[in-house]
């Protein structure tokens, strides 16, 4: 359900109302990306309690980003974006409690890898979601 309430979250904050499944969940990725931008500017102006926010909500974020998840379905794929979306959430824990921004910087670089690749995959996405109406069309 947590994933069901950030995937709205976004789609509120964002206006998107005509978005797609996989419009949304790079919107997802993007929020993560930016809460650690957030974060990394206020760890530079000592204003931890904001950093500390930011930092959260991209943990929120991410946790909402497994709940996507089907391990069963998904297999290995699903299964390595699990593991690395709870390193992630690990990593981030470790960077707030250590105004560490290495380890933002290493978050956000994988969270980047994901969104670049989940983006690659569009094209394939949509296809392959035309194909189904057409074949289930009457």
């Amino acid at each position: 359900m947590k994933g069901l309430n950030e995937y709205q979250k976004i789609n509120n904050e964002s206006s998107v109302l005509g978005a797609d499944d996989h419009q949304l969940i790079t919107l997802l990725f993007d929020k993560v990306l930016e809460s650690i931008t957030v974060a990394k500017a206020n760890i530079g102006s000592e204003r931890y309690d904001v950093k500390s926010k930011a930092i959260n909500k991209a943990i929120e974020v991410i946790g909402g980003l497994r709940e996507f998840l089907d391990l069963e379905k998904g297999g290995e794929i699903a299964l390595r974006f699990e593991q690395l979306y709870e390193w992630s959430e690990r990593t981030l824990f470790a960077a707030t409690r250590d105004n560490d921004v290495i380890k933002l910087d290493q978050v956000d670089e994988v969270i980047r890898n994901l969104r670049e690749g989940w983006v690659g995959i569009r094209d394939q996405v949509i296809t392959e979601e035309n194909k189904k109406e057409v074949q289930s069309a009457p």
